[in-house]
């Protein structure tokens, strides 16, 4: 366990195994625990650095914008305080948008990418979740200035995820034509019932030159919770090939 400090932020990570880096990033609203059956079989064979993104579990919000840039910015942070000069990232949704952010911007930082259940702008995402979610963030733009006054200390919590939804309402800003630049060997991984409509994920996978797609049956955007055993395998395979072991 450690902790990075970074543009007011205090980020919180924690290592496992030995070996060459492995980076996991979880999704919107929740905490590096989203990995607790991965972290096990993954550490066996890497050095697991699995983070919690700004703004989330023991990660401070900081200062300046909530965006996909600012937390692609991050896990550079994370990487410099533990001497790694690249790493294989793991993201999962929001994640998965940071991780696809981090190749384009920082392309020495990857050394493969495993994307799973991410979205490139927020057109990806289905349209009924979009209007409810935006619906509510619209509304904590109404509450926001009331809680202030009637429940100072419930403010900030409110805030706080009202700003989440706005990494969904309002990001990410990725384009299909940007990805063609990732030369990594990359990993495309959803659920055969991902909220993320499939053709947005073959979209993502088929803009990376030589991607691999791969739909994980009887699973939906969790897939890595849902099938462990086949997700965890699957991505151990893949990055025997990436490393060219297999």
């Amino acid at each position: 366990m450690g902790y990075v400090e970074t543009v007011g932020a205090r980020l919180h990570y924690e290592v496992s195994g030995t070996g060459e880096a492995l980076v996991l990033l979880h999704g919107n609203g929740e905490n590096l625990d989203y990995f607790a059956a991965q972290v096990p079989a993954f550490a066996e064979r890497f050095r697991v650095v699995a983070l919690d993104t700004r703004a989330h579990g023991e990660s401070t919000r900081g200062d300046g914008p909530l965006d996909f840039d600012r937390l692609a910015d991050d896990v550079c942070v994370a990487l410099d305080a533990l001497g790694i000069d690249s790493a294989h990232v793991l993201g999962y949704s929001d994640g998965g948008n940071t991780a696809l952010t981090l190749a384009v911007r920082r392309p020495e930082r990857v050394r493969s990418l495993i994307v799973n259940g991410a979205n490139l702008d927020p057109s990806g995402l289905p349209w009924q979740f979009r209007i409810r979610t935006t619906l509510v963030w619209l509304v904590g733009a109404l509450v926001m200035p009331l809680s202030s006054i009637l429940a100072p200390r419930l403010s900030p919590t409110l805030t706080r995820k009202r700003e989440l939804l706005g990494l969904m309402v309002l990001h990410p800003h990725i384009t299909a034509d940007s990805l063609a630049a990732i030369a990594v060997p990359t990993l495309v991984i959803a659920g055969e019932r991902d909220v993320i409509p499939l053709r947005h994920t073959e979209l993502i996978a088929d803009s990376i030159p030589g991607a691999e797609l791969m739909i994980v049956p009887d699973a939906g955007h969790p897939c890595a919770q849902e099938r462990p055993e086949l997700f965890n395998a699957s991505v151990l395979e893949f990055l025997d090939h990436a490393n060219g072991r297999g």
